[in-house]
């Protein structure tokens, strides 16, 4: 089946095109770029690095803007899925839900709309196992936003490593967060996978941070060799 995958840059939308690629075809990536960072739907840290991604993978990629705009924001996300139907053919999305009823429910319903199939390989998976496959596949990925206490600003950057998601669990049984970011708390961004023809390289970069919220903000960045 060819499938295009709701792709955001992060490690959720990036295991699910993993999964996806291993029973079917991946046709091409698809990408909301949302002009509100306070969307209900989409993903925002670094959005703008899902082309050099999606370069990186030698994989098409189908972008629309949004203005972010709740529940009108998924017109937005309908004109992509039907643009990627009519010229890459696909016929199923594939996306990295894993706990959101909201963006799960919506993203099903368009694809009714559309005659599409919806794969949510990840839906309901263990946050800590998800984690650890992630690490242990070989993917690169920094912590690229958080927006909760107690996450301060020395989190921005890191790398997603085996004693990272000890911290997070242990954070998890202290103060009730997401490991994976669930509840909005983390973001990431993913610089390498195994699947990448190349990684990305971050030049330049910026850290914003006030009262336990900022974003690792990749000013520069290219792909290089692997």
């Amino acid at each position: 089946m060819n499938l295009g995958v709701l792709f955001s840059g992060g490690k959720d939308s990036t295991l699910a095109l993993w999964k996806a690629r291993q029973t079917d075809t991946v046709t091409c990536l698809i990408s909301v770029l949302s002009r509100n960072e306070e969307s209900y739907m989409f993903h925002t840290p670094n959005i703008d690095i899902v082309r050099l991604q999606a370069e990186a993978m030698e994989l098409p990629l189908i972008q629309e803007t949004t203005d972010g705009v709740k529940e009108e924001e998924l017109i937005d996300l309908e004109r992509a899925i039907e643009k990627a139907k009519i010229i890459y053919s696909i016929e199923g999305v594939a996306t990295g839900a894993v706990e959101s009823v909201y963006q799960a429910e919506r993203v099903q319903r368009i694809c009714h709309n559309l005659d599409v199939w919806c794969f949510n390989p990840l839906w309901l998976r263990n946050q800590e196992a998800l984690l650890y496959e992630i690490v242990e596949a070989g993917f690169h990925v920094i912590i690229s936003g958080v927006f909760a206490y107690p996450l301060s600003e020395e989190w921005l950057g890191r790398v997603l490593d085996r004693a990272v998601i000890r911290q997070l669990v242990e954070l998890q049984k202290l103060h009730g967060i997401s490991p994976s970011g669930e509840g909005g708390e983390i973001e990431t961004t993913v610089l390498d996978a195994p699947f990448f023809r190349k990684r990305i390289e971050v030049t330049d970069f910026e850290i914003v941070f006030d009262k336990y919220s900022g974003k690792f903000i990749i000013r520069e960045a290219h792909l290089v060799e692997k």
